[in-house]
């Protein structure tokens, strides 16, 4: 087998372009929905293939070689061709079978695909779905998605995201938590209680400081950019937390707390996916699927 023959494993290109964006090998098997010990045997064998180095350890990860920075323009590239046969060779075919991979947020793909899913494969058993659980923006282009849930609007030129509502955020806590102490009656009163914060996003206290509140450090019982830690530590009554009403309000563990006066943020969702894509039948049938239920489901 010559060296062309192992390149035309796309999986080689994905990994070493994953993993030169990423910096790690674990930050590439979280973009492609793999492990690391795959991803890190994909980069033996394209680095065996081409007989070169293409990372070097250093204590922040893996630093791309001055190979890997002279054939990562030719890889993207080569991922580009690769899409688009596939996209092409789909697009012929009648049948409503294959792969679509779909990019969400932890939460979003954690606790609101999973029944839209089931519904669809009632429907299209043919169409398996790869869900890619990530709070970064997948890059379609890419090829990192088929389709993506996001929660910003897309900029990217070819790209298709009709908007299909608003996340509602509200202040909600375990029942757990209010067995133990009453719940805020009005914003203010938030300055008492135990508080979880995002690490990522400083927008509930960006809305603490217009409403006034004064925000204690000693108060924050938790912050954290991973968001299914934050929701287990919500329901656990950990603290009052700050979650989609869509998720907060279908858990019997929470209660919603009515503080209406207190400027929380509210999210626009978007479903993006590659204008090309649209071509294939399998991926426009998950498209509408998906934008049909999630519409609805924001409209509750």
């Amino acid at each position: 087998m010559n060296t062309l023959d192992r390149l035309l494993d796309w999986n080689l290109v994905r990994s070493f372009v994953a993993t030169h964006d990423g910096g790690s090998l674990s930050a590439a098997a979280r973009q492609l929905g793999s492990s690391q010990p795959t991803v890190g045997r994909q980069i033996a064998a394209l680095e065996a293939a081409l007989g070169v180095a293409l990372f070097e350890r250093t204590r922040r990860g893996l630093a791309p070689t001055d190979a890997a920075r002279a054939i990562v323009e030719h890889a993207r590239q080569m991922q580009r061709a690769a899409h688009a046969l596939e996209i092409a060779a789909s697009a012929r075919s009648e049948r409503l079978e294959g792969v679509v991979r779909i990019s969400a947020s932890e939460v979003i793909a954690a606790m609101v695909l999973p029944t839209l899913l089931a519904r669809l494969r009632q429907a299209e058993p043919g169409i398996g779905i790869e869900v890619v659980a990530t709070n970064a923006v997948s890059n379609l282009l890419e090829r990192e998605a088929d389709i993506a849930v996001r929660m910003v609007r897309p900029r990217q030129a070819n790209v298709v995201a009709p908007r299909l509502g608003r996340l509602r955020i509200g202040v909600s806590a375990g029942r757990d938590y209010l067995s133990r102490r009453p719940g805020p009656r009005r914003p203010a009163d938030l300055g008492t209680h135990e508080l979880l914060l995002y690490a990522d996003d400083d927008a509930i206290e960006r809305g603490f400081r217009v409403a006034g509140i004064a925000l204690d450090a000693a108060r924050v019982a938790l912050r954290t950019a991973d968001h299914l830690v934050y929701w287990q530590a919500l329901r656990a009554g950990l603290g009052i937390g700050f979650v989609a009403t869509l998720i907060a309000d279908d858990e019997p563990a929470l209660e919603r707390l009515a503080l209406p006066e207190l400027p929380v943020p509210k999210l626009d969702a978007w479903l993006a996916v590659h204008r090309e894509l649209r071509s294939s039948r399998r991926i426009r049938r998950v498209y509408d699927f998906l934008a049909d239920a999630l519409t609805r489901r924001l409209a509750r």
